[in-house]
């Protein structure tokens, strides 16, 4: 149901809608489809100018529209995998272009968030903004102690603004997803919900300081980027206060080149950024745009606006990279296969049928030189032909994905010969070995120890049980499937080599705690775990010669 205010706040839209000559938006609503021929009428409709495209009539409506809107734009631009490519490229323009909130209004809150005046906190503070957006605005101002910092600070009464929008959003979205003949498969709800997410996200300014300050741990002595400091002491929910950086905006290639910074390096680093926030540390900057990137004399990148962050599973990591790898290789049977098994299609999926579809929109593609290859645009074309086949939205991957594009354009606005596939491929390709060979072993037992110490003690009493509760009669296993027979049937007829299978893995495992722990004064911690390993080899045969009786 709409309410009052939601009707006035409609109805502005509507004219908003009119005025750049989007009647047949208007008109082809449920509400409206009956007055439908009145758009032959009316006046406009026959004199009306050319106002350019439909895309480029959508953008400015949205910009008209305030603030909200043009963040939904924006956020709405990622989602390729539900628009039409020319429109969202237009969205992708879509520009934070808000006037500033007085500077007055902005001390007030600063007094209002710490119970003090500024006067008491900074040696000083610039009422005139530095920069303007639509969910906040940044002042310079000075420390105590002389040091410069940035306040960024929200708008007054942005999060009344953002409910009242965002409501008014879900109540167009349902009646889309009822009356609109694409409403169901683009589902209109669920890009608001995501929407209401991110933009309700970033109106705590404690969650983005907390966002800064892991980056900043994370690349502490990095060489490629630098992330600014926050001062946690004067930190509050709608007032940030962080270190002031230095440096030439990265859209401003001329001057990085009269500085004598080299492009062909700064477009690599951006490529091997993304892919150590991803994979190296799974917390990834997901708003890098030019608007948020410096650069240093040096070469190295500053980032700021820490409010939208991704992560990944390691699962998602996992089969991301395996994907990739595998698209390098031409591998498309694998690429449908990791699809079925991670579950982004269903598992009723035919893999042949993929594996064409796959080969159909790659080939092409791989017929024009590396270099000229869209890295962001192919996966963008896989999630498409993949969508065919029912895959399911990923929004960890859809703001991966965004990420991904921005790194790519911005690396090749350095540097149009960047070739992202070639830089990305050894990263990808050693990140995998570390996952799955010796050196991932190790660091798994590691960081496993503690779990198989805590539970150690308890190991021979629950043995003891198993062994008086299969002398007893009563161990019973009551797990079946088709799995569960072929092992049995394989068991039967090798079940002495799956015992020196058994007790060669318990040898393993005591020569690899050797190995981790070393000798001195943690042999007696190792005789511990060697005696425990020999319990459970025990303890493993005994519950093997139950498991084969039951299964006669």
């Amino acid at each position: 149901m709409i309410r009052p205010s939601q009707a006035l706040r409609l109805a502005h839209i509507n004219l908003v809608l009119l005025r750049h000559g989007l009647d047949e938006v208007v008109l082809a609503t449920h509400l409206f489809r009956p007055l439908r021929f009145l758009i032959y009428l009316s006046p406009w409709y026959w004199l009306r100018r050319d106002r350019g495209t439909y895309p480029e009539r959508i953008r400015r409506t949205l910009e008209d529209l305030g603030p909200i809107f043009i963040k939904f734009g924006q956020i709405l631009s990622t989602r390729r995998d539900l628009l039409p490519d020319d429109l969202a490229n237009e969205l992708a323009k879509l520009q934070d272009r808000v006037p500033p909130f007085p500077g007055n209004q902005a001390r007030a809150i600063i007094e209002k968030a710490y119970g003090q005046p500024v006067g008491e906190l900074l040696d000083a503070f610039d009422e005139q903004p530095l920069a303007s957006a639509s969910i906040a605005q940044v002042h310079a101002a000075q420390l105590k102690n002389g040091t410069p910092v940035v306040v960024k600070v929200l708008r007054p009464g942005i999060e009344k603004i953002i409910r009242r929008d965002v409501d008014l959003l879900f109540t167009i979205a349902r009646l889309a997803e009822k009356y609109w003949k694409e409403g169901h498969r683009l589902r209109p709800v669920e890009v608001i919900e995501e929407y209401e997410k991110t933009i309700f996200d970033e109106l705590d300014l404690m969650r983005e300081a907390a966002n800064a300050s892991q980056l900043r741990r994370n690349f502490l002595d990095s060489k490629v980027l630098y992330v600014p400091e926050i001062y946690w002491d004067l930190a509050r929910q709608n007032v940030l206060v962080m270190e002031r950086i230095s440096g030439t905006p990265v859209g401003d290639v001329e001057e990085l080149r009269r500085r004598g910074i080299s492009m062909k390096l700064l477009g690599e680093r951006g490529v091997e950024i993304f892919f150590t926030q991803v994979f190296q540390y799974n917390f990834f900057h997901a708003d890098m745009h030019p608007g948020n990137i410096f650069v240093e004399p040096n070469g190295r990148y500053i980032a700021v606006d820490f409010g939208i962050m991704g992560t990944l599973t390691e699962a998602d990591k996992r089969y991301l990279a395996e994907n990739l790898l595998a698209f390098f290789n031409r591998d498309y049977k694998r690429v449908a296969e990791l699809h079925v098994q991670s579950g982004w299609v269903p598992k009723s999926t035919r893999v042949e049928e993929f594996e064409a579809a796959i080969r159909t929109v790659c080939e092409p593609i791989f017929e024009k030189p590396l270099s000229e290859i869209s890295f962001g645009h192919f996966l963008l074309r896989l999630f498409q032909t993949a969508r065919r086949f029912d895959m399911e939205v990923q929004p960890q991957l859809v703001l991966l994905q965004k990420t991904l594009l921005n790194i790519e354009g911005l690396g090749r606005m350095l540097y149009p010969q960047l070739d992202l596939w070639t830089t990305a491929k050894p990263f990808l390709e050693r990140w995998m070995s570390e996952q799955i060979g010796h050196r991932a072993l190790l660091r798994k037992m590691k960081e496993n120890l503690p779990l198989i110490v805590e539970h150690l003690p308890d190991l021979p009493v629950q043995i003891n049980k198993i062994v008086e509760d299969a002398a007893a009669g009563r161990l019973e296993i009551k797990w079946k499937s088709d799995e569960l027979v072929q092992m049995q049937q394989v068991l039967r007829h090798n079940h002495r080599s799956t015992l020196s299978v058994i007790s060669g893995s318990a040898m393993l495992l005591s020569g690899s705690l050797l190995l981790v722990f070393g000798s001195g004064a943690l042999i007696p911690a190792t005789a511990t775990l060697l005696i425990g390993s020999s319990l459970g080899v025990g303890g493993g045969l005994i519950i093997l010669r139950g498991f084969l009786a039951a299964s006669e």
